[in-house]
């Protein structure tokens, strides 16, 4: 379970800025995951927000943040510094560190995990948990790399902190290290925090593949293929070969080309571990075709089947950036609608994801968002950094209001600002060959009364 997310200098978020998952008004029509009393989690939360406001960035950091968890020990380069993506519109963008904190849920106790780092070093490392609502520390590091430690943390913690790098953080050390308590806190951002954007598409495809392999009669692989199904694309059923030895052989040739001209560092995407085709049934027959040859959206839909369905059935959080792309408002809704409702999630998941799809906030569609659910992005227009903001900060009177409505009326701003006499401009220069002087030609043109010479 995610609770909170805090992230200051990352990409275009400058200052501090949360996301909040924590229930403002309790609602028993969706899939609400408790912790206490007097704390529970939405099942989704939507963030809005012009293109280029920041909202991609908010989830990058979430996935950034995943990433240096599970990498900074085994795969960063030990003398390389931190791969960190800081506010770069200003001056001094490399003095300020960036700093990322969550606060989660592991064995239906609160965690929160949190570090700082600047180009060279992790600054400042934190872990602390609250069993019985108390917050008890299990580790804080500082800029020395001095690590202190708290009477809850056993094991062999002091071996660990001999073979932190600068640049690493401890909890992937102590993963590393087979360390069975922090271990655990490591595994919820392995498989409890899933990400899905363009870049992992193939990752997730091959995800959904390894679904619909398994054995048949297993839940995974007959929920992969209903949805599939579901989202009437004209698709029956995935045809999946291994690809054959010739094919290999050539992948690795060109690889080995390209590495021998640029050298052995660059990066050189994977291509899919097997070959998917999907089969289209007819009267006349089931003809497969390559997966290159479907649509987008159908592609979309088949790398997200293995997330979603995974996140589903084990519980976690599935962060899914621009969720509206390539997909039918009616798919999307329904996707938000199976971790909405208390009767498809069943686990406590959660999905967070960006969007411009304003009908999820309007009264035409199966899946309502409540307000604690919506979050907004802008960019401030002297620092072009963002600012993270919710629904709740504005006044809503509950069914009375039509959000949709609303939004795109720009009444929660987070709505592009058009600039008409850029765009009168631009049809003068198309129809007249000039700038703002043709444009002005033109509005006199069209200001002329009918027939005056």
């Amino acid at each position: 379970m995610l609770l909170r997310f805090q992230v200051a200098n990352h990409a275009s978020l400058r200052e501090e800025q949360e996301l909040s998952l924590v229930v403002g008004d309790h609602r028993p029509e969706r899939a609400e995951v408790r912790l206490s009393d007097d704390v529970s989690a939405v099942p989704v939360a939507a963030v809005y927000g012009t293109n280029a406001s920041g909202k991609s960035n908010l989830l990058d950091a979430l996935g950034w943040m995943r990433s240096a968890v599970l990498s900074s020990f085994r795969h960063w380069d030990p003398s390389g510094g931190v791969p960190r993506r800081p506010f770069a519109l200003r001056r001094d963008a490399s003095a300020h560190p960036s700093s990322f904190a969550v606060d989660f849920v592991v064995a239906g106790v609160r965690h929160q995990f949190g570090f700082s780092a600047d180009d060279d070093r992790v600054t400042e490392e934190w872990l602390y948990y609250y069993p019985e609502g108390r917050q008890r520390r299990l580790y804080e590091r500082d800029a020395e790399g001095q690590v202190v430690f708290g009477r809850w943390l056993t094991g062999r913690r002091k071996l660990i902190a001999e073979l932190l790098r600068p640049n690493s953080l401890y909890l992937s050390v102590a993963a590393a290290q087979g360390h069975e308590q922090l271990g655990a806190v490591f595994r919820w951002f392995g498989s409890g925090l899933r990400m899905a954007t363009d870049r992992d598409f193939p990752q997730r495809l091959d995800h959904t593949v390894r679904l619909c392999l398994a054995e048949d009669g297993e839940p995974a692989a007959e929920s992969a293929m209903a949805l599939l199904r579901f989202a009437d694309l004209g698709v029956s059923g995935l045809e999946i070969k291994e690809w054959d030895e010739a094919a290999q052989e050539d992948h690795k040739r060109i690889t080995r080309a390209i590495r021998d001209v640029l050298g052995e560092k660059v990066r050189i995407q994977q291509d899919q571990k097997r070959r998917v085709r999907v089969d289209h049934r007819t009267t006349d027959g089931v003809f497969p075709l390559d997966l290159a040859y479907e649509s987008s959206g159908t592609r979309t839909w088949i790398g997200l089947i293995g997330p979603v369905i995974t996140t589903l059935m084990g519980g976690g959080v599935l962060c899914v950036d621009e969720l509206d792309a390539r997909l039918h408002p009616y798919l999307v809704d329904a996707l938000v609608g199976m971790f909405q409702s208390p009767e498809t999630n069943v686990t406590g998941a959660q999905l967070v994801f960006s969007t411009h799809e304003a009908a999820l906030l309007g009264r035409n569609v199966r899946t309502r968002l409540f307000r604690d659910q919506v979050w907004f992005t802008e960019k401030d227009p002297e620092t072009l950094a963002t600012r993270l903001f919710p629904l709740t900060e504005f006044s809503v009177r509950g069914q009375a209001d039509n959000l949709e409505k609303r939004y795109l009326g720009g009444r929660y701003g987070a709505v592009p600002h058009l600039d008409d006499d850029v765009l009168r401009d631009m049809t003068a220069a198309l129809r007249y060959g000039g700038g703002r002087e043709a444009g002005e030609a033109a509005t006199a043109d069209e200001g002329r009364a009918p027939g005056a010479a």
